[in-house]
């Protein structure tokens, strides 16, 4: 795992860093605060998932567009969180939570789908990769 937290520093740039950055308070800090729902829960067993998803990835093939797929549990989790929304007050922190789970990760999906084609048609280098001199 440290392996993996040193190449994406490497790899990406502070921009990316900072998009992923919001990721992980979005989907590993902030349901802490929550845990008292089970929609904190299911969105850190997502998380688990992808991270092991990416683990594999990295282990198999290194710091390659192809990690996109490690966000694949976040697709039904994404669907999943839309339907709870009508129960939630969105003003609330809970609510303004959820919505801003459903917002990143989808954001984060499309990114992954294009960096997983990019990858297919062979582009090995990660995306939002820092100039060789930075």
């Amino acid at each position: 795992m440290l392996d993996f937290a040193r190449a994406t520093m490497r790899a990406l740039s502070r921009p990316w860093l900072a998009w992923v950055g919001l990721l992980l308070v979005a989907n590993v800090f902030a349901p802490l605060f929550f845990l008292r729902t089970i929609e904190a829960w299911i969105v850190l067993v997502a998380g688990a998932v992808s991270g092991l998803i990416q683990m594999i990835i990295f282990r198999a093939r290194g710091f390659v567009r192809l990690l996109g797929i490690g966000h694949a549990p976040w697709i039904p989790l994404v669907a999943w969180l839309a339907t709870r929304l009508p129960d939630r007050p969105a003003a609330s922190a809970f609510g303004l939570w959820i919505v801003a789970v459903i917002v990143l990760n989808s954001l984060s999906l499309l990114i992954d789908a294009v960096d997983v084609a990019r990858y297919a048609r062979g582009e090995r280098a990660p995306a939002g990769a820092a100039p060789p001199d930075a």
